[in-house]
């Protein structure tokens, strides 16, 4: 017996908002209560694409290029296969979740509408730091150098790693199963997050035990993390995405120059960090330890973090004395992509600041699936992610780069189709 996608309305993996019950009359009734009858939003003409119905688009920092609407009348409209930006909500209201400048930027408090999760975002403000380590740097490896000095621009951060709770509304269609069972009608949000592809049912209890409420999300490809992030874009209007990861550096780094943000002593680990010598072999409850200095929870151990780019045996040089602003290695082959921070399973050298580690086929060993699946690394228990949101809204050429890989998902949902 095959294991395969199971997803709404049985597509294997690919739904459209053109299918199931009558999305458009929803997003009708929402356009002439909360919009008004009949008003064209700015920006059609140049697109090309039908008009908006129901949420409004948020402007992309290029004004050139205006987003396509959160939901259009294309009957075959998918927005897993459209950069995020082309549709992107407005931003629903979040106290403190707006600001003009990195000055401006404030702590908020993410809501899923519909649900009752809520998650804490922190500013991380641009600026310039020393990405990897030093030659001179204990149990340094090679691919952590050589350093060079890097510039990103601002961003909010997860305070902690994406937990169990918040990825299930996607992955485990909990979000769309609340809503059915309490009869909710699902308003143009709803209706565009709907759309996003999600994985096929896991094999098997996906926390291997070790618990669920307030637990780290575990086990997804980096294309099902990026997927993710897609859904609480379509949920929130915000644009969320993976770190990259020079981002996730200088975040953890957060203004150190040493080891660990705490200093080069890794007997202070247990205070920050989970680790093979202090876990009891397996991961925990997000935000137990110590933050590092600028609030951010678990970027030391825990489970390891995706990032955005390929991993590499080390950094290209840089070119003179200016800094590398914003650097991306987009990534060209699935194995291996970058992940950060060690985990619970590694020693205490692997959750240093400049640590690095690549994804391996071996990942996916115990994944009975032909093909193997796209979302789900089975022997990964020590991988999960956390999310970032650029301050500078990217134009859609720009977000193309922070993207899951369609051809990856077509071909995968062709060698699934006609699968029982």
């Amino acid at each position: 017996m095959s294991i395969h996608f199971l997803t709404l309305h049985r597509v294997h993996g690919k739904r459209r908002l053109g299918q199931g019950w009558c999305w458009l009359g929803l997003i009708l009734a929402f356009l002439l209560t909360a919009c008004g009858q009949g008003h064209a939003r700015e920006g059609a003409e140049t697109t090309g694409k039908p008009m908006p119905s129901g949420v409004p688009a948020v402007k992309s920092s290029d004004a050139s290029k205006t987003p396509v609407p959160a939901a259009t009348a294309e009957k075959d409209f998918d927005p897993s296969e459209v950069t995020t930006i082309e549709w992107l909500p407005e931003a629903r209201a979040v106290k403190d979740a707006q600001a003009d400048s990195p000055g401006d930027m404030k702590p908020y408090q993410e809501k899923i509408f519909g649900t009752e999760m809520k998650f804490d975002m922190v500013p991380i403000r641009g600026g310039q730091f020393v990405m990897g380590s030093p030659k001179s740097e204990e149990n340094r490896n090679d691919d952590e150098g050589p350093q060079r000095t890097v510039e990103v621009d601002s961003f909010w951060m997860g305070k902690c790693e994406v937990t169990w709770e918040e990825y299930d509304l996607w992955s485990g269609h909990l979000d769309q199963y609340q809503r059915d069972k309490a009869k909710y009608q699902s308003n143009p949000y709803d209706v565009l997050a709907d759309a996003i592809a999600w994985p096929s049912r896991p094999y098997g209890d996906m926390t291997f035990g070790m618990g669920r409420k307030g637990y780290p999300a575990i086990c997804m490809t980096q294309l099902a993390a990026k997927m993710y992030c897609k859904w609480l874009s379509a949920k929130t209007g915000r644009y969320y995405r993976l770190p990259t990861e020079a981002e996730w550096e200088y975040a953890c780094r957060a203004g150190t120059k040493t080891a660990y943000s705490f200093g080069d002593d890794p007997e202070k680990l247990d205070d920050y960090g989970w680790y093979y010598d202090n876990a009891d072999e397996q991961y925990h409850k997000v935000g137990t330890k110590k933050p590092n200095p600028w609030g951010l929870y678990d970027m030391h151990g825990n489970v390891a973090e995706w990032v955005l780019d390929q991993h590499t045996d080390g950094y290209p040089p840089s070119k003179g004395d200016a800094p590398i602003k914003n650097p991306l290695v987009v990534p060209t082959t699935l194995y291996p992509r970058c992940v950060r921070g060690g985990s619970w399973d590694d020693d205490p050298e692997c959750l240093r600041s400049a640590a690095r580690n690549g994804s391996d086929k071996e990942w996916k060993m115990q994944d009975p699936q032909i093909p193997q699946s796209i979302w789900y690394h089975t022997d990964a228990t020590f991988v999960g992610f956390r999310v970032v949101r650029p301050l500078k809204v990217p134009s859609a050429e720009e977000a193309k780069l922070h993207e899951p890989e369609i051809e990856m998902l077509r071909e995968y949902r062709e060698a699934q189709s006609g699968k029982e």
